[in-house]
């Protein structure tokens, strides 16, 4: 294990690097000798020490035991908070003169609980820096660690909770997928692609004194209207859709757009009935499910979703059309036109999610399906976070003014509204032109990769089930009958290949095993086709 030494150094006072403790080894290195060691300290306990903090004197108190001491009474406090873990190892008690002054008793009855906590092993007494929280303290995940499962469930969580959302939130990518060479993985930005400082400027100045009221304060129902401005004159505009600033709603990201929509067209329905492509975006089936409506999965092909084989009872319709999730499909003009026809006809409507509109490079897009909507029947999504980073978390609803009233009310009673400081970066980013440039450098990358991608495909004898998609940053596999992609994923990653099964996007019980989603949006161009030789070599050895 790396061990880091700590040293006292003839005054001033300094930590050593690795790097100056390489330089004592250099007769010529000007870099002061140290004198003793202090502490050795694995990278586990350093990096505790790393995020230590000064402890105010209002998070101590006196315990309420009013029938021992007051010394017994601060002792109890503080090694308490140890063992709760409200302490961490590191961090800085206050001063004796300074609690004393705020719990109103003795300098010297302070004194005397920190001197036995000391020797208790839950302080440490550093020379000129004061009492520290002793690195070997007891805390409270070593007590939780003997005690056994009786103690622990003293509520019988089974009676409260429905016991079936775990399942939803099921890890489909590692949390250290970074760390895999090969990583197909979608969903996840490229950090060689991001426009690192424009997005730092943006930032900047959103936390500046002139913007501070519209990125601190509270708006309640409403948004920051520089964002709106930018989603009404430069996003939806882009696919063809005109709204006004009172017909959009800023959201947490798509899928609480897709929450919040679900929620007010189908939660008050007695027998609400949903179309969903098949396959499909598997939280949004879930979502559904969940709330108790009945889910009609309607076969997706080359041209999209089959609208003829949508169900008469059907309410609302939800959709991909631009980029089909997770096959890539583009839904055809032809169908786009009967979908709507059909709409008028049974009086549902159409919940359009637009995502990855931006990373069309194959061919030029179609217009957004709202664009063509004469009667105000669809519901359009779209979405920051696909393009910027995932963890940006905001997108926005573009509907008829009734529904966007309602959806504010609704946000206003779960989430209020989006964080004013990302809504403002996220404004000036448009606004600025950094958001379009990035989408074109993406596309450009995106189509690089895609090239490289379809050749060793082809190469691999590997078969991209739609070979019409006009872009995206992933292709739809369909594999070998016999072989099954869950069992090949977890193969790939002891050759440091990750994908992604497909069985999780069929709402069928019985889905087929043998497809595959694989990304390229943060794999190097120079990995592509190894990682896919990877694949084939994975699959000829499961068929062998």
């Amino acid at each position: 294990m790396e061990v880091v030494r700590l040293y006292f150094i003839r005054a001033p006072a300094y930590i050593l690097t690795p790097q100056l403790c390489h330089a004592r080894a250099d007769p010529h290195a000007t870099t002061a000798q140290p004198e003793m060691a202090l502490w050795e300290l694995s990278p586990l306990r350093r990096e505790s020490y790393s995020s230590a903090m000064n402890i105010s004197v209002s998070h101590i108190f006196l315990s309420e035991n009013a029938a021992i001491s007051l010394q017994m009474r601060l002792r109890e406090t503080i090694s308490g908070a140890i063992w709760s873990g409200r302490f961490a190892p590191g961090d800085k008690l206050p001063s004796t003169r300074a609690l004393a002054q705020h719990l109103k008793i003795a300098r010297i009855t302070v004194s005397a609980a920190y001197q036995e906590l000391v020797a208790d092993g839950y302080l440490v007494s550093a020379p000129r820096s004061g009492y520290l929280i002793a690195e070997a303290s007891p805390s409270l995940r070593l007590a939780a660690e003997e005690k056994t499962q009786d103690d622990r469930l003293k509520v019988d969580w089974s009676q409260h909770l429905p016991g079936d959302y775990a399942a939803v939130a099921e890890k489909v990518k590692p949390a250290n997928w970074r760390a895999y060479r090969y990583p197909f993985v979608y969903g996840q930005a490229d950090q060689s692609l991001f426009p690192h400082d424009a997005w730092r400027d943006c930032a900047r100045r959103a936390l500046g004194k002139r913007d501070f009221d519209a990125a601190a304060g509270d708006f309640r129902d409403t948004d920051d209207p520089m964002l709106v401005k930018q989603i009404v004159m430069r996003s939806l505009p882009g696919r063809g859709v005109a709204a006004r600033p009172e017909e959009v709603l800023v959201t947490l990201g798509a899928q609480n757009a897709l929450w919040i929509v679900a929620h007010l067209l189908m939660a008050h329905r007695a027998q609400a009935c949903a179309a969903i492509e098949e396959p499909g975006y598997p939280e949004l089936r879930e979502m559904l499910r969940r709330s108790g409506v009945k889910i009609a999965p309607i076969p997706v092909d080359r041209e999209g979703m089959c609208v003829e084989e949508i169900p008469q009872a059907v309410q609302v319709v939800f959709i991909t059309p631009s980029h089909h999730a997770p096959t890539g499909v583009n839904m055809s003009r032809a169908r786009r036109r009967r979908l709507l026809e059909l709409a008028e006809e049974r009086d549902f409507l159409v919940v359009e999610d637009d995502y990855d509109y931006e990373m069309n490079y194959l061919k030029p897009p179609l217009p957004a399906l709202k664009s063509i909507d004469s009667q105000d029947r669809v519901i359009y999504l779209g979405s920051f976070s696909k393009t910027l980073f995932p963890g940006l978390r905001l997108g926005y609803i573009a509907a008829a003014d009734p529904l966007i009233t309602e959806a504010r009310g609704l946000r206003t009673l779960v989430t209020r509204h989006p964080p004013g400081i990302t809504q403002r970066a996220t404004a000036y980013f448009l606004a600025l032109g950094h958001y379009n440039a990035h989408a074109a450098r993406q596309r450009s990358e995106f189509k690089a990769r895609w090239l490289i991608l379809e050749k060793a495909l082809t190469d691999a004898g590997l078969k991209v089930a739609n070979k019409d998609s006009i872009g995206g940053a992933s292709v739809w596999l369909e594999l070998p009958e016999e072989i099954d992609s869950g069992a090949l994923a977890e193969e790939l990653k002891n050759d440091s290949v990750l994908i992604e099964p497909g069985a999780r996007f069929f709402a069928s019980e019985t889905p087929p095993r043998n497809f595959a989603r694989i990304s390229y949006s943060v794999i190097p161009k120079d990995r592509i086709a190894q990682g896919v030789k990877l694949i084939a070599d994975a699959i000829r050895r499961r068929q062998s």
